[in-house]
């Protein structure tokens, strides 16, 4: 019996193991297990801080596994049926900029949507990778990106040449998937290699009735935050990857940015959510869909409020949707979604994912509960009577802003900068990230022209208490610009 649970689990059983085992340690860390750091015992608990140790030849090591941590990678690589999959505990992040430092090579094009996370432009400023943006779709009516439209692609990669690889959402934020098989077959009779960034998707695989993912539908390389919807702690990730792309190679990049002490209580975490998904996923997944479903048939009935739901399916960039998501929209309350967000928060002890002018995001996963979703029905219900009385009305219009890149983001990155004041912005190159977290999407990033257009967005966002961040003025009343 033993022996079918260490296959099954082997990094975390090990862990559990080793942790009980009467060991004289002098090797870091220096809390030396429950014994150096007593706040620690007291807040953590002693099987935490037990469990809480670094590389041994016993324990394996992560920059060059050989036996239960490549044991436990295996496993995962099955789970998500890719070819290789790599442990990563410093977030998708982390697993994005080994993805593109692993293919992209200074001056190689990347043809990418606007709607990506920070940590790709980031990526491009490491690997020195040219971007050649494609506009996600639009829809007014939620203030939001969709994503790509598989026309777009083809069209623009049947103008370009030499375009090295294409970098994809599967899903959004929002959870809106584009017909990534389509793309992928386009992309495959140009040899263009696919990346996905599978942050929000990584519970794809564990039940029919959900998208599917990249790995299944033959992408090259994909990144999926475990911790977001597998159940995993916080931080941990994974980088997985199919056939023709070098193991080894993403093996030395990622062991370039990891820690050599990556810490074993993410890693194990992986192993024990993994084994939760391929054993459970099925039914948790299909209950949180369930919940979700409610949820939505319930809220769609209070006044002024709309969820999200499958009638999006079939518009440009929308061919799956992730109804895990809960994207609310608030907007004919007469209240933002950051206003909604504080109230559910302040008021009812509600903590949702993110919120934008229009729309709040909840998300319904496996540990969500009927009396969660309860709880935030009747929370809306209340707003919803209260925003009634509002006799202000909020004549907030959104657009999409299509930056123009005129440098490479290193370029840019690596250019001597000056802070400019927000107005006299115009018509300048951007020196520097600017984003609303969540969800982290780059407003302008480095050697992106700043337009009155992007000037006017980033006040209407600071005017709503949107959450700005990444920028080197904190009250954002000066800019980075090339100088």
């Amino acid at each position: 019996m033993q022996d079918e649970i260490y296959g099954k689990i082997p990094l975390l059983d090990s862990l559990r193991k080793y942790s009980i085992k009467d060991i004289t340690c002098f090797d870091v860390p220096g809390h030396v297990r429950n014994r150096g750091v007593k706040i620690l015992n007291e807040y953590f608990g002693d099987d935490i801080m037990n469990m809480d140790i670094n590389s041994s030849p016993r324990m394996d090591n992560v920059s060059n596994p050989q036996s239960i941590i490549k044991e436990a990678e295996a496993l995962l690589a099955k789970a998500y049926k890719s070819k290789n999959a790599f442990f990563i505990t410093n977030g998708t992040t982390q697993a994005i900029h080994a993805m593109i430092l692993a293919t992209i090579n200074p001056g190689d094009k990347v043809l990418l949507p606007r709607n990506i996370h920070k940590s790709v432009i980031n990526a491009l400023i490491l690997s020195g990778g040219q971007p050649i943006f494609i506009q996600p779709e639009f829809c007014d009516d939620l203030g939001i990106s969709l994503n790509i439209d598989h026309y777009k692609v083809k069209d623009i990669i049947d103008k370009i040449e030499d375009i090295k690889a294409i970098f994809l959402l599967n899903p959004t934020y929002y959870g809106m998937c584009c017909d990534l098989k389509e793309i992928i077959d386009i992309c495959s009779e140009k040899n263009i290699l696919v990346l996905v960034d599978e942050a929000h998707g990584a519970h794809f695989p564990f039940n029919d009735e959900l998208p599917v993912s990249a790995m299944e539908l033959g992408a090259h390389m994909s990144a999926v935050s475990i911790h977001k919807t597998g159940g995993a702690l916080t931080q941990a990730s994974a980088l997985l990857i199919n056939e023709n792309i070098d193991a080894s190679k993403v093996k030395q990049i990622i062991n370039m940015l990891q820690s050599t002490s990556a810490s074993y209580l993410l890693m194990a975490s992986i192993d024990g959510a993994r084994h939760n998904l391929v054993e459970n996923g099925q039914g948790q997944l299909l209950n949180a869909l369930k919940l979700s479903r409610y949820a939505k048939s319930r809220i769609n009935k209070v006044n002024n409020i709309k969820v999200i739901s499958k009638e999006l399916i079939g518009n440009k960039g929308v061919s799956y949707l992730d109804e895990t998501k809960l994207c609310i929209n608030v907007k004919k309350l007469n209240l933002t979604g950051f206003e909604v967000y504080d109230l559910l928060y302040k008021e009812f002890d509600i903590q949702p994912e993110m919120a934008d002018l229009y729309n709040i995001l909840a998300l319904v996963s496996i540990g969500t509960t009927k009396e969660d979703i309860d709880k935030l029905i009747n929370a809306l219900e209340i707003i919803s009577t209260i925003s009634s009385k509002n006799q202000i009305t909020k004549n907030i219009k959104i657009k999409q802003i299509k930056p123009i890149v005129k440098l490479n983001p290193r370029e840019a990155f690596y250019s001597n900068k000056e802070n400019v004041i927000l107005s006299d912005c115009v018509d300048r190159v951007c020196g520097e990230s600017i984003m609303a977290y969540p969800p982290g999407i780059p407003i302008i990033a480095p050697g992106e022209l700043i337009t009155k257009e992007i000037i006017d967005y980033i006040k209407l966002l600071k005017d709503n208490n949107a959450y700005l961040c990444d920028m080197n003025d904190k009250n954002l009343e000066t800019i980075l610009v090339i100088s």
